[in-house]
């Protein structure tokens, strides 16, 4: 699960500030805000390599209220919607869950709906959405292209992460999963190696987290993770982390857990740059997780 680049921090200018506040003409606004994107684009760019978790996790809570913002000034902005999904899943996954499901439950949604909203703007797929036919989904996933291959994988990412969270809307859950197995065969289709092979990575946890009598196929995701490592280079820390998580729990293999996550903490800092705060943040994970290794395995 990827995750997935999710630390975004955005530099706002003053003159959209002035936009926002004095009400000035939406259409002003708007324009204000569309023609933010390079500046969003290089300080999102700043953020991932920064290794100071401590640093842009006290900075996240404070862009996603910003986002909202933006996207209510610029409704159909596809780059803010997918930004604004990756950013509430991230800090979700990254911070939330493992303290507060609950909460993580609705950023999940909230990320779920924001990449449905980008989706939704492909009108073909919109209408497959409303529809309960299984086939005529499939068949919408066709129109959707290599250009939003971001939006489909937050959406198909973010709702496996819902389901594996949520309490409140359980058999919408169980509705949703040929749908999100759908979507993630249009993602293999599309491009297997991107975002670091998430799509394997994504597999991999499907595979494990469901036990063998109710589908769940635990070598098969072995598979996937191994197609993941190789594209990354083994360098994406979060596919080692959720292997382990996912793959040697559901094998019941211990060494492999320790193994896997301490290879996690002693990976070099600098072992990928462009997403040096995603694996400083994963390390913390990995050193929570085997800390409860006698809990996954009593």
């Amino acid at each position: 699960m990827s995750l997935h680049r999710t630390a975004l921090v955005l530099m706002v200018p003053l003159t959209a500030m002035v936009f926002l506040s004095t009400g000035c003409a939406s259409s002003i606004a708007k324009m204000s805000v569309d023609g933010m994107k390079p500046i969003m684009v290089d300080m999102r760019t700043a953020a991932n390599r920064n290794p100071d978790v401590a640093l842009v996790r006290d900075a996240m809570p404070a862009m996603l209220v910003q986002m909202d913002g933006f996207i209510r000034v610029s409704p159909e902005n596809r780059y803010l919607l997918t930004s604004a999904a990756e950013a509430n899943m991230g800090y979700a996954f990254l911070f939330v869950e493992d303290t507060d499901k609950a909460r993580a439950e609705q950023l999940y949604a909230k990320a779920r709906d924001y990449a449905l909203r980008n989706l939704r703007l492909n009108r073909t797929f919109s209408d497959a959405w409303d529809q309960d036919d299984l086939d005529v989904f499939i068949h919408a996933l066709k129109t959707i292209h290599k250009r939003d291959i971001k939006a489909l994988y937050l959406m198909a990412n973010s709702s496996l992460l819902w389901t594996g969270v949520t309490r409140s809307g359980e058999s919408r859950a169980l509705k949703d999963l040929p749908r999100i197995e759908a979507m993630m065969d249009r993602l293999y289709e599309l491009d297997e190696t991107f975002y670091y092979g998430g799509i394997h990575a994504m597999l991999g946890v499907y595979n494990c987290a469901r036990p063998e009598m109710f589908g769940g196929r635990p070598e098969e995701a072995r598979g996937h993770f191994q197609e993941a490592f190789e594209i990354s280079g083994s360098r994406y820390l979060l596919w080692k982390f959720l292997y382990a998580k996912y793959y040697a729990v559901a094998v019941k293999d211990r060494e492999l857990f320790a193994v896997t996550l301490n290879g996690i903490l002693e990976a070099p800092d600098d072992i990928l740059p462009d997403e040096a705060f995603a694996n400083a943040a994963v390390k913390l994970k990995a050193r929570e997780l085997l800390l409860r290794t006698d809990e996954y395995f009593p």
